[in-house]
């Protein structure tokens, strides 16, 4: 492992780190997590949550939906934001902090030694 492996891992994350980093977005997703509907949240609902206008709330789920993180699905002209279920982004951040974890064990240790 070495630092320009540790460089592309956070360059792979960056957007879903992004998107995780908002408070506003934090809300989003605790909001929809607490739903535990498949159905999904409308735009409203989220309204509430975050004291935001419909626009703020559609940009903040674009982000979401664009770092896979948010899906939807429509009903007539309703449309009802949910948690997706990729665990892709995921795997990619655990990667990144066991790779991140690793490389501090190794310089603790050879901190020690000298």
């Amino acid at each position: 492992m070495d630092c320009k492996q540790l460089q592309q891992d956070f360059s792979e994350v960056s957007d879903f780190l992004i998107a995780l980093g908002d408070e506003k977005r934090q809300a989003i997703i605790i909001r929809l997590l607490e739903s535990g509907s498949c159905k999904g949240v409308q735009v409203s609902d989220l309204t509430e949550v975050t004291d935001l206008s419909r626009p703020a709330v559609s940009h903040h789920l674009k982000i979401l939906k664009d770092a896979n993180i948010v899906n939807y699905h429509s009903e007539g002209t309703k449309n009802f934001y949910y948690l997706s279920h990729e665990m892709e982004e995921i795997g990619k951040i655990k990667k990144l902090l066991d790779n991140v974890t690793y490389l501090l064990e190794k310089d603790k240790t050879d901190t020690t030694k000298s």
